[in-house]
């Protein structure tokens, strides 16, 4: 008999009754039952994660920054209440402590009391961090708290952003103040290098004056110096002629009475007297006059004989080999000649520095020459107007007092006006060197403010001047320098996608499990009549197979229509499935046909090694090295790659490699039930009595 109709009767064995029959339907819908289900409760967990309780706990209690009000921690508190992840409940933080622990909760987060404060605190002096508090509990759930982790990574992004997008701002108006404030400096230099060059030129015509003052005090110091020694001499001359007019006052008030006889006795004597004061005070006016006169002449006389004197002396007495005799004269002569000459010229030089106090001193004189030639003129009628002549003399002898006083105050203020002359020319020695140290230093300063200037104006291009606009854009590039510009390839729209390409192959290969349950791995009948090996192998396989085309068409049909997996290549899923089945049926015959009632159990073992070898859920290289060791010699490793291309899309690499794998162990399985009817065609003490029955 062929090998499709021994098949055929094994089917129909499921169609004699209602039993076999509610047995095949079962055997066709566990796998939908199994895999449909599976992906159901997976199909987008995160999509419902609002639906998580979870404790929010808001102790921040705010703070000031810059004058502002600044609120972090009611800003996190809203954002995560707008916000679609977990379900929000806002209470104290004994019960947020109390929940997690016993299950009302899966976990909390804390908002600190010094939250903000922290927050604020980058713009001041000392910088803090601020924390959020994170309470977990994973005897509640262990994967809630992977979630959590990555949700407060999220919140704690947010706000560190937010909080440096403060903090920065701060610093784009720091440099917008600063670059006016440079700008104004700029300016400001600007004024003070003009001001510092009007200094400069001002420094220079103050030195220069200086210069000229300092010649100008010199010389007046040298001329009070020898007109302070003239009027010395004339102090004591004057105060000389006072004495006399003095004694001659007293001698006439005191012998008023007897004046009258002593007058007629000495009328002459007395008329002799004031003639010869009148005479002596004309001599001197005329002296003085002459002196006037004849000193620029003198002075230039005395030069030009200490000149002759001077070459006649080179003459015979320093060029000559024998010096000549009289040279020791004409030496001393020379010597004589120049200090004339210099003693002639500070008598020119007192007489023209000294203009004006010799014009009231020949005032005086003439006033005294008046008088006493008026004395002189009367005094042969003085014993007859004795009166007259008393109140001459004593107006003679007040004249000649202020006279000797004019002179004395003449030569003390001449020796203060010395004084002053000196000191006068040693500050201006003084302010001439200070005035050119100041020259030189405002020289120094000029070139300074010159180069203050510049660097104001450079630092102030340098230093920039954000706008609004263009401080919220940098602000905001700052604040989160680093953006993750991500490129999913083939995405998996939901978390039940992502895992199908596990669950499937897993349905299905139960599936072939439990249909070995029922249908029997070789038929004895055909094993009785002696078929051949190859025939009653291909019967075995061929109704399972048939059942798992069946199944697979349900399971995919309630996945896409019901639940709604999207595929990529929808068909080519649906044909490679049915390559999988076919596959999945071939091992689990060969294991049942091969070790009987322990092939059961080694066919749940099959599929453990290989649901924790195929990398369905993690990348197997994260599995321990066993894992690792076996994944390439397991199907379902294959299965499960290239289902991953065939629903989400990719190349079909995988895909090509998956169905030469899958045949190449369908194969080998048929192979190996082949060699295993053989031997089953040999009925032994062990088959007929078995030691273990399933």
């Amino acid at each position: 008999m062929r090998s499709p109709k021994l098949a055929a009767l094994e089917l129909r064995r499921f169609g004699r009754g209602r039993l076999p029959r509610a047995a095949l339907a079962a055997l066709l819908l566990l796998p939908l039952l199994y895999g449909a289900l599976y992906l159901w409760s997976f199909w987008d967990p995160y999509a419902r994660l609002d639906r998580i309780p979870v404790a929010l706990v808001n102790d921040d209690e705010g703070a000031t920054a810059a004058g502002k009000k600044v609120s972090a921690g009611d800003d996190i508190t809203k954002g995560l209440r707008d916000s679609d992840v977990f379900a929000w409940h806002e209470v104290g933080a004994a019960e947020a402590r109390r929940g997690v622990e016993d299950g009302t909760y899966y976990l909390s987060l804390t908002v600190p009391g010094d939250f903000s404060e922290r927050i604020a605190s980058s713009s001041g002096d000392v910088p803090e961090t601020g924390a959020l508090q994170v309470r977990t509990n994973d005897a509640n759930n262990y994967i809630v708290g992977q979630i959590s982790r990555t949700v407060f990574s999220e919140v704690r992004t947010a706000a560190s952003t937010k909080a440096s997008r403060s903090f920065l701002d701060k610093i784009f108006i720091s440099f917008s103040d600063i670059h006016g404030a440079t700008v104004k400096a700029a300016e400001g230099a600007d004024r003070l290098k003009d001001g510092i060059g009007k200094a400069k030129q001002g420094a220079k015509d103050l030195a220069d004056g200086l210069e000229e003052a300092k010649k100008g005090s010199g010389k007046l110091s040298g001329g009070l110096k020898k007109l302070n020694k003239g009027a010395g001499d004339l102090e004591d001359g004057s105060r000389q002629v006072a004495e006399g007019t003095q004694s001659l006052a007293d001698k006439v008030n005191g012998a008023a009475d007897k004046v009258g006889p002593f007058l007629k006795d000495n009328e002459k004597s007395i008329g002799d007297t004031a003639q010869l004061v009148a005479d002596s005070a004309a001599g001197i006016r005329h002296n003085l006059d002459t002196l006037v006169e004849t000193a620029p002449a003198a002075a230039k006389g005395a030069h030009t004989a200490s000149g002759t004197l001077n070459t006649v002396y080179k003459a015979r007495c320093e060029t000559p080999p024998v010096p000549d005799p009289a040279c020791p004269g004409l030496k001393k002569a020379k010597e004589a000649a120049a200090d004339v000459a210099k003693v002639a010229d500070d008598v020119n030089t007192l007489i023209d520095d000294q203009d004006g106090d010799l014009d009231t001193l020949d005032k005086n004189l003439a006033t005294l020459q008046k008088q006493a030639q008026a004395l002189a003129d009367r005094s042969p009628h003085l014993s007859e107007d004795l009166d007259d002549a008393v109140s001459e003399i004593n107006q003679l002898n007040k004249g000649a007092e202020k006279a000797a006083k004019g002179a004395k105050r003449l030569h003390t203020g001449l020796g203060t006006a010395k004084t002053g002359a000196a000191d006068l020319d040693t500050g201006v020695g003084a302010l001439k060197t200070g005035a050119g140290d100041l020259d030189t230093g405002i020289y120094k300063l000029v070139g300074g403010s010159g180069k203050l200037v510049g660097g104001l104006h450079d630092g102030a291009d340098q230093i920039p001047d954000y706008g609004k606009r263009d401080r919220d854009q940098r602000t905001q590039v700052m604040a989160n320098p680093v953006r993750l510009a991500s490129q999913d390839l083939h995405k998996a729209p939901n978390y039940g996608t992502g895992f199908a390409p596990y669950f499937i192959p897993l349905s299905l290969w139960v599936g072939a499990m439990v249909a070995y349950m029922l249908i029997q791995p070789l038929n004895r009948r055909a094993l009785a009549a002696g078929a051949s090996a190859w025939r009653i192998a291909l019967a075995g396989w061929l109704p399972v197979a048939a059942v798992g085309v069946l199944q697979t068409a349900a399971l995919m049909a309630v996945l896409h229509w019901a639940i709604g997996l999207e595929m990529a290549r929808a068909a080519g899923t649906v044909g490679f499935l049915f390559l999988v089945t076919a596959c999945f049926a071939a091992i689990v015959q060969w294991l049942n046909a091969r070790f009987g009632a322990a092939g059961r159990i080694l066919v749940l073992a099959f599929l453990m090694l290989q649901l924790t070898s195929a990398g369905g859920t993690y990348p197997v290289q994260t599995s321990p090295g066993f894992f690792n060791a076996i994944h390439p010699f397991m199907p379902m490793s294959y299965v499960v790659e290239a289902l991953r291309r065939l629903i989400t899309g990719g190349g079909l690499g995988p895909v090509w490699q998956a169905c030469a794998v899958l045949m190449a162990f369908t194969a080998g399985a048929l192979a190996l039930t082949t060699l295993s009817a053989r031997r089953k065609q040999v009925w032994t003490l062990d088959r007929l009595h078995p030691e273990l029955s399933l």
